[in-house]
């Protein structure tokens, strides 16, 4: 890509920006500074403020990325990317091929603002998780980090249906906001039942305290991003100690969708409510992973378009 074009995306981005009123955060990642300020609410930017963000975003797309990762961005990245501006990307998933029809006219999308004024409240749900440590394998799957288990690592039981475990991975910034707020990282925890259907937990980080899962796994992701390797053994590891959630915190619950291609709609969302922290370098280290040349791997909001949710509170002998 040559400097004009390289100026005039600038342009644009700045300009759909500062005219719909969002935290350019919201659409990737410029600087780690931007990064943070993800997990605060959007609002509306001064033209001053707009001029510095298109002053830095052109010197670092002109000077300090070179056209040629810019121009193989798109082949990295594989079918489809997280590029707004990219004929592959989050905005034209479903033009890419027919079977994923449903990324641009499915009526259940994820993700979506999860907010707390219109949830029905309940003080119970039927949620039980019943995990156990399994064989794990780390892996880049071309669009972010997984988690895959090789043997039992438990299950869910929703309303008597039992999903079991499968992989979790993470996205950056946060997919879900809550209550109009992005925050700095995501975990999916993702489980299929015996007929096929799927339930994502899902759990927020903001930007502080050290991760202590990942901080344990931080030579494994060094070892995948310098050696070029797609994935990489870590022994035993149990579901529970990868974010510790509390067994009394309150979640949200919905129906939607894969946040990725194909987009299906037949899961069943879990979005805790409970927030994690971590450091800007582990998020920076999962993305390095990647080597996908993106600085952000997540879906832009989708419209709940009138769809029940709900803000559970579980009592204390529901969880395990």
């Amino acid at each position: 890509m040559n400097r004009l074009g390289l100026l005039i995306r600038s342009i644009l981005y700045i300009k759909i920006c500062y005219e719909v009123g969002i935290n350019p955060k919201d659409l990737t990642v410029l600087t780690p500074h931007y990064y943070t300020s993800a997990s605060k609410p959007a609002k509306k930017m001064d033209l001053v403020t707009a001029i510095r963000i298109f002053v830095y975003s052109l010197f670092t797309m002109t000077v300090l990325l070179s056209p040629l990762a810019m121009c193989h961005e798109a082949e990295d990245n594989g079918e489809y990317n997280y590029d707004p501006f990219s004929k592959n990307g989050p905005f034209h998933w479903g033009e890419i091929r027919s079977e994923w029809y449903l990324c641009k006219n499915g009526s259940m999308q994820s993700p979506i603002n999860l907010q707390e004024s219109i949830a029905n409240k309940v003080n119970n749900s039927g949620l039980q998780r019943s995990y156990r440590p399994s064989n794990a394998t780390l892996r880049n799957s071309g669009h972010d980090i997984m988690i895959d288990w090789s043997g039992d690592a438990g299950h869910i039981l929703i309303n008597g249906t039992r999903y079991m475990l499968e992989q979790c991975h993470w996205h950056s910034p946060s997919e879900h906001t809550i209550n109009g707020r992005r925050y700095d990282l995501e975990i999916h925890f993702v489980h299929i039942s015996s007929e096929g259907l799927i339930a994502v937990i899902g759990v927020l980080y903001k930007i502080g305290k050290e991760d202590p899962f990942l901080l344990s796994i931080k030579d494994d992701l060094k070892y995948i991003g310098e050696n070029k390797d797609e994935e990489r053994s870590i022994g035993i590891v149990d579901p529970e100690e990868i974010t510790r959630i509390s067994s009394n915190s309150t979640y949200f619950r919905y129906n939607g969708s894969l946040t990725t291609p194909p987009c299906d709609e037949n899961v069943l969302w879990t979005v805790y409510t409970e927030v994690k922290t971590v450091t800007w370098k582990q998020i920076k280290l999962l993305r390095v992973a990647v080597r996908d040349k993106t600085y952000t791997n997540a879906r832009p909001l989708q419209p709940r378009n009138g769809r029940p949710v709900t803000l559970y509170k579980p009592t204390d002998h529901e969880e395990n």
